[in-house]
């Protein structure tokens, strides 16, 4: 009898390799990032770990794959209606990202407000100069778009701040660490209250170019703008617009429409834009999250014909 097998396409520590093995010991495991040890078993895996480009061409043949548990929170690059359609379980990572973005988030918000890009710029040309620094953060507004996982922790660390704390959720549900929630439909209520608007949304239909030349309109000319959701939540010529004509003072960047940002755009010398890679979630305990919190729960629940329901995604609204 050929033993069902699980596939995990990233490099992850033999303890958490060890971890799994306890809970399907009959199982075949096979791990690695190199794609040469998993390609050969893209057709016979009932579970994979790690969504990668190589397996675009997975659905277009007979599959065996019953449960596919993303390694990022957002799925939007995968072939969900696909996917739907053959039944196949699908499950983010959502929740893995909480810390490290809430911490890169306020690292943005405190580099641009306390000017800390533009001195490591006057560090490397032996520059001492004040540069107009003036502002603080304490007792200013933050709007945070988009109030999940990662829009909660930041609410919480803004209150340490003593910031008022907008949020706007799909479900318009309130929470105890925001001031008033709103739903989506108020975005042009909450931006004018904003010295800070945060954007931590899964791309979906609903919210691609959810920011555009009107968003920035509203907002006040002194404020920052944040996005470590996703780049094509934002029209980014619309953004380098704002940017350059002061319609708002600044913004702290982590996504962008194409990546990696092409060389030639003006974001790059912006004095009021920090460029980050993609990296806002990046953290030493990734892999630990994902596989001790999101995916061996889910896989015990696998295991006794449950569906796992830790992130599991709904295809309709795409997250």
């Amino acid at each position: 009898m050929r033993k069902r097998k699980l596939l995990i396409t990233h490099n992850v520590d033999q303890s958490l390799i060890e971890s799994v093995k306890r809970i399907v010991p009959d199982w075949e495991l096979i791990t690695g990032r190199d794609a040469s040890i998993w390609q050969g078993h893209l057709q016979d895996a009932e579970v994979i770990v790690g969504w990668k480009k190589e397996m675009k061409d997975l659905f277009e043949q007979d599959s065996k794959l019953r449960w596919l548990q993303s390694w990022s929170a957002g799925v939007n690059s995968m072939p969900l209606e696909i996917m739907q359609s053959r039944g196949i379980y699908l499950t983010s990572a959502n929740g893995v990202h909480t810390f490290p973005i809430s911490e890169t988030i306020f690292a943005l918000m405190l580099g641009l407000t306390r000017k800390i890009h533009t001195y490591v710029r006057n560090q490397t040309k032996k520059t001492w100069e004040a540069s107009g620094l003036k502002l603080e953060i304490h007792g200013k507004t933050i709007g945070i778009i988009g109030v999940g996982a990662i829009g909660k922790e930041t609410a919480k660390i803004a209150k340490a701040f003593g910031m008022k704390v907008l949020g706007i959720r799909h479900s318009g549900k309130p929470d105890l660490s925001v001031n008033k929630m709103y739903k989506p439909d108020a975005l042009n209520e909450v931006l004018p209250q904003c010295d800070y608007v945060v954007v931590t949304l899964p791309l979906t239909e609903e919210t691609h170019r959810m920011f555009g030349s009107n968003e920035f309109k509203q907002m006040k000319q002194t404020a920052f703008f944040i996005n470590i959701g996703r780049g094509p939540i934002v029209d980014e010529k619309a953004l380098i617009t704002a940017l350059e004509e002061k319609q708002i003072a600044g913004a702290g960047l982590d996504v962008f429409e194409k990546e990696p940002l092409n060389e030639q755009s003006p974001l790059w010398e912006m004095e009021n834009v920090i460029v980050t890679p993609h990296t806002a979630g990046a953290t030493e305990d990734y892999a630990k999250r994902v596989v001790e919190d999101i995916f061996i729960p889910n896989l015990k629940q696998y295991l006794n014909n449950q569906p796992p329901t830790l992130n599991l995604v709904d295809y309709k609204k795409g997250y």
